[in-house]
């Protein structure tokens, strides 16, 4: 397993936050993005490559990660 050095990385929330601190943060490295819980930062992140990565974002914004 490869692993990606995360430190320095420019974290932001997701813009759908709202608040109630279920928030998710983001970073945006040059060949990936990294995904985490704000409540829980040192669990670690998840990195998807820049496939992975675009997939998640359109599933997202279609609803098909609402656990709803």
């Amino acid at each position: 397993m490869r692993t990606t050095d995360l430190t320095g990385a420019m974290w932001r929330k997701s813009s759908r936050s709202n608040g109630g601190g279920a928030c998710v943060e983001i970073a945006v490295l040059p060949e990936a993005a990294a995904v985490r819980d704000s409540k829980n930062q040192s669990a670690g992140a998840l990195v998807l490559g820049a496939d992975a990565w675009t997939a998640f974002r359109a599933a997202a914004k279609q609803g098909d990660l609402d656990l709803s």
